[in-house]
C-alpha cells in the first residue's frame, strides 16, 4: 500500500468513526443545528466585509481602506485562536487508533498537520475579506494586489492554526501553559489600545501591504514562520502521540486538602467536597474553570481600558456572560460527568438529592469570583452595581433552575480527563445553552424599560431571591423526576462510557 492509498484509507476510517460513534443518531440535530450557526456567522462576516469596505472608503482620508483593516489584523487573529479551542481537534488525539499499527509516526504526523493547515476553517475568514477586498482592492488597485493581500491573511490564519496546535498539545501536560497565549494576546492589547498611538498599526499594515505588492522578501519571512511552526509541531506532537493513548500519568504523593469544615454538612459536605476535587484534579473541568475565569478577565480588561464595548448590549452580555459562565460549563453537563460512577452514587438512598444541593451550594458559591473581576468596572463606573446585583440573583435562582433540569434528561458520560475539543454535549444541551446566554438580556431590557434604572434590576434580584429561598422544593421535583428515568439514565450513562 502506497502512501496515497494510506491517505485515502485514513480519510474513510474518519468518516466510518464518526458513523459508528454512539452519540452519531443522538446529535444528528446538533449537526443540522451547526450548519444553521456555521451560515449565520457568515453572513454576519458577509456584511461586516461589505459594511466596513464602503465605511472606510469615504472614512479615511488618503488611507486605502484595507490599510485600516491590516492594522487590525492581530485582533482577527487573537479572536481566531481561542475560537479554535472549541472548534478545533489535535493531530496527537486523531493519530490514537493507529499508533500501534505498522504506520511511521512521522507519515501520520505530516498527514494530520498538513490537513490541520489546509482546513477549510482557515478559509472562514474569507467570509468577510473576499467581500471587503472585492471592494476596497480589486476595483481601485486591481485584482493581482486583491489576490496578493488574500494570500497574505490565509498564510497568517494558517500561522495562527499551528500556534494554536502547539499551545493545546502543551496543555495537555499542564494547565500553566494556558498562561502564554494570556500573556502574549494581553501584552498585544496593551501596546494596541493602552497607548495614544499604536505600536503595532504600522508593522501590521508594512506586511499585508508587502503582500498586496507580491513583495518576495516578504512571502518568504512568512513561508519561514510557517515552516517553523509546522516542525515545531511535528517534534511536539510526535513526542507526545504515545503519552496521550496510553494516558499514564506521573502519580505524585502530596498532601492535598481535607476541607474538613464541611464535615459538619454530613453527606452533603462530602459531595461539595467531590466537586471540588473534581474541579481541581482532573484535566477537563479543571480546563473549563481556567478558560471561564480567563475569558472573564480578558473582556473585564478589554472592557477597563477601551471604549468597545461600552454600548448597553455589550455591557449587559459581558455582566451576565460573566455570572453564567462557569455554570453553564459545569451544568450544562449536570451528572454527565458523573455517569463515569454513576452506579456506585445510585447504591445510597438519595444520594442523587445530596448531590444536587451540593451541586447548587458549590455553584452559588463561585458566584463570588465574577463580582471581584467586576470591581474596577463598578468603581470607575463603567458597569452598574445595581446590574450586578440583578445578574447575580437572577443567576443563582433563575438561570440555574433552569440548567438544573438537565439533571433528569442527560444521558451521556463525559470523560473527567480528555480534551474539551472532544464531541460532547446533544440538541437539547446547546439550545438550553444559547437560551440561558441570550435571553436574560432581553428580559433585562424589558424590565429596565418598563420600570427604570434601579427597579429593573431590583426585579432581576427579587425572582432570584425567590429562586434561592425555594431551592429544596425544586431541587426535590428534579431529583424525583430524575428518578423515574434512573434506569434508562444509567443504561445511557453506560453505553456512552469510554465511547
Amino acid at each position: 500500500m502506497n502512501k496515497y492509498q494510506l491517505y485515502k484509507l485514513l480519510r474513510k476510517n474518519e468518516s466510518l468513526k464518526e458513523k459508528r460513534h454512539p452519540m452519531f443518531e443522538k446529535n444528528r440535530f446538533m449537526k443540522f443545528l451547526l450548519i444553521f450557526f456555521w451560515l449565520y456567522y457568515a453572513a454576519i462576516l458577509l456584511f461586516m466585509g461589505v459594511t466596513m469596505a464602503i465605511g472606510m472608503k469615504g472614512a479615511y482620508n488618503g488611507v486605502a481602506a484595507f490599510h485600516v483593516l491590516d492594522g487590525w489584523f492581530l485582533v482577527v487573529l487573537m479572536i481566531d485562536f481561542w475560537i479554535r479551542f472549541i472548534l478545533q481537534d489535535t493531530p496527537v488525539n486523531q493519530a490514537k487508533p493507529y499508533t500501534l499499527l505498522p504506520i511511521r509516526r512521522s507519515f501520520l504526523m505530516n498527514v494530520y498537520l498538513i490537513r490541520s493547515g489546509f482546513s477549510i476553517g482557515n478559509l472562514y475568514w474569507g467570509f468577510m475579506l473576499v467581500p471587503f477586498g472585492l471592494i476596497a482592492i480589486a476595483v481601485p488597485f486591481g485584482w493581482i494586489t486583491f489576490i496578493g493581500w488574500l494570500l497574505g491573511w490565509w498564510l497568517l490564519c494558517i500561522a495562527n492554526g499551528f500556534c494554536y496546535l502547539f499551545v493545546r498539545t502543551l496543555l495537555t501536560k499542564h494547565m500553566a501553559w494556558l498562561l502564554l497565549p494570556i500573556v502574549v494576546h494581553g501584552a498585544i492589547i496593551a501596546a494596541m489600545f493602552v497607548p495614544d498611538h499604536s505600536w503595532l498599526d504600522m508593522p501590521c499594515t508594512i506586511l499585508l501591504n508587502g503582500f498586496a505588492n507580491w513583495n518576495v522578501l516578504y512571502i518568504l519571512a512568512v513561508l519561514a514562520f510557517v515552516a517553523f511552526l509546522y516542525y515545531a509541531n511535528f517534534l511536539l506532537q510526535n513526542s507526545m502521540v504515545y503519552n496521550e493513548i496510553s494516558k499514564e500519568e506521573e502519580v505524585k504523593v502530596k498532601n492535598t486538602a481535607k476541607m474538613s469544615f464541611l464535615n459538619r454538612y454530613g453527606r452533603i459536605g462530602e459531595y461539595m467536597k467531590l466537586e471540588v476535587r473534581m474541579k481541581t484534579r482532573n484535566k477537563t473541568p479543571k480546563m473549563q474553570f481556567a478558560m471561564g475565569i480567563g475569558f472573564m478577565l480578558f473582556f473585564s480588561v478589554i472592557m477597563y481600558f477601551t471604549d468597545v464595548y461600552d454600548n448597553g448590549f455589550m455591557k449587559s452580555f459581558i455582566c451576565l456572560y460573566s455570572y453564567i459562565f462557569l455554570g453553564v460549563t459545569t451544568l450544562i453537563g449536570i451528572m454527565c460527568h458523573e455517569g463515569n460512577y454513576i452506579d456506585g452514587l445510585m447504591s445510597r438512598r438519595e444520594s442523587i438529592y445530596q448531590l444536587l444541593r451540593a451541586k447548587y451550594y458549590f455553584n452559588s458559591m463561585l458566584l463570588i469570583i465574577p463580582p471581584i473581576i467586576l470591581m474596577p468596572l463598578m468603581i470607575i463606573g463603567k458597569m452598574s452595581v445595581w446590574m450586578n446585583l440583578g445578574y447575580l440573583f437572577f443567576t443563582a435562582g433563575v438561570l440555574y433552575p433552569i440548567l438544573f433540569q438537565l439533571a433528569v434528561y442527560n444521558k451521556d458520560t463525559f470523560p473527567l480527563n480528555q480534551k474539551l475539543t472532544g464531541k460532547q454535549g446533544n440538541a437539547t444541551q446547546q439550545i438550553i445553552s444559547m437560551v440561558i446566554l441570550f435571553l436574560p438580556i432581553g428580559f433585562e431590557k424589558l424590565a429596565t424599560v418598563s420600570l427604570g434604572d434601579p427597579w429593573g434590576y431590583i426585579l432581576l434580584m427579587c425572582l432570584g431571591i425567590i429562586g434561592v429561598a425555594t431551592h429544596k422544593i425544586w431541587i426535590k421535583n428534579i431529583y424525583q423526576r430524575f428518578m423515574l428515568r434512573r434506569h434508562i439514565n444509567m443504561e445511557g450513562f453506560r453505553a456512552s462510557r469510554n465511547s
